[in-house]
């Protein structure tokens, strides 16, 4: 670091933009020594098609015998994370900003491969209102995934299951969803009543269709095993159909269940929720990059290790950041980025280190 930059003396306003400057000159820098990476578009159009390819092949080798269904499934969950990284940049415009038909095109085709997520058009809104007020009381992406609550069983459970975080505590996304409408300012009543009806209707109907899905699969399975525990025969129906619902289990269902809990686990844990200031960067994400993670990383990008890089920097893409991270790292570090602050399991992803610090806790029911 320059003698010239001294940290203490700086606001976080200031840290935060010298990071992003560093950031985005190790940008400029990367695409001078590899001009190919000049061609945004196609290399994220070719990501999105190798992507898909790899998904159907896994799933082609697994239905034909020739992989077991323990390779299947994290094999299509890895290539599912490339496209969950890809939608994300999609959301910024980084891919097709002059050609919006196949922004929207690419990003139709990403939940399709995706279905467990939010319609990313919906999502879109939440997003770009997440990085506005990342870690206040309307950020509702990160609600939505857990962020905030205290760590426990339901928790878990809420990690990995979407409609479960919404059933589980439906007071606390009640409230969580009237405050983000709130903070878009509608201009009458029936414009608030349209985005009420916008998220609760956020998964439909992909969403909606695959969780439908995967939870009769698993009450099917359930009652399978019970019936004969009370002296009961399974109507054979209901075995044929498990056997076509265990084949999509393999190749879609479980691969996304997977590749869900992978990248909320590890972003609703490395964003701070409750006790930060609206629009400070600093106090947004912290670094988490520990060894033991790095089985959820790999189905997720290495996302907490590099997400906090876009907090600060936003308009690069996702394998130029993983490219540049230890230029980012470094920065970060003087800057007083916070690097695995694993205290945050323990304070419900609050900022600050002590209670006496941190405004209440936010209760979910």
């Amino acid at each position: 670091m320059s003698k010239r930059i001294n940290p203490d003396r700086m606001s976080d306003a200031q840290k935060s933009e010298h990071i992003r400057s560093v950031v985005l000159q190790a940008g400029v820098d990367l695409r001078q020594r590899h001009t190919w990476l000049r061609h945004q578009d196609a290399i994220g159009a070719t990501i999105m098609v190798v992507s898909l390819l790899g998904m159907i092949a896994s799933g082609w080798l697994y239905i034909d015998g020739q992989i077991p269904w323990w390779l299947c499934v994290p094999v299509t969950a890895i290539f599912a994370s490339f496209i969950h990284e890809l939608e994300h940049d999609l959301i910024h415009q980084m891919y097709f900003r002059s050609k919006p038909w196949a922004n929207s095109l690419m990003l139709m085709v990403g939940w399709l491969a995706r279905a467990s997520t939010v319609n990313p058009f919906v999502r879109r809104k939440l997003h770009l209102h997440h990085h506005k007020v990342s870690g206040t009381e309307s950020d509702l992406e990160e609600r939505g995934i857990t962020n905030g609550e205290t760590w426990g069983l339901r928790r878990l459970l809420m990690t990995a299951d979407n409609i479960l975080g919404v059933m589980l505590r439906p007071k606390t996304m009640r409230q969580a969803v009237v405050a983000y409408v709130k903070a878009q300012q509608p201009a009458s009543k029936q414009e608030f009543a349209q985005m009420l009806r916008e998220q609760a209707s956020a998964f439909f109907p992909l969403g909606t269709v695959y969780y439908f899905v995967f939870h009769a699969w698993i009450v099917l399975h359930v009652a399978m095993w019970c019936m004969p525990l009370v002296g009961l025969h399974g109507p054979d129906w209901i075995a044929s159909t498990l056997q076509r619902l265990d084949v999509f289990a393999v190749v879609y269902m479980l691969p996304s269940l997977l590749r869900t809990f992978s990248i909320q686990f590890i972003s609703s844990n490395m964003h701070y929720y409750g006790d930060v200031e609206a629009r400070n960067a600093m106090q947004q994400c912290q670094v988490l990059n520990p060894w033991w993670l790095m089985p959820l990383q790999l189905f997720c990008f290495n996302f907490g290790s590099t997400h906090a890089i876009h907090h600060f920097a936003v308009k690069e893409p996702f394998y130029v950041r993983q490219w540049n991270a230890g230029i980012a790292h470094q920065v970060m570090r003087e800057m007083g980025v916070r690097f695995n602050d694993f205290g945050t399991f323990k304070r419900a992803n609050r900022f600050h280190l002590t209670p006496q610090a941190a405004r209440p806790q936010v209760r979910s029911a």
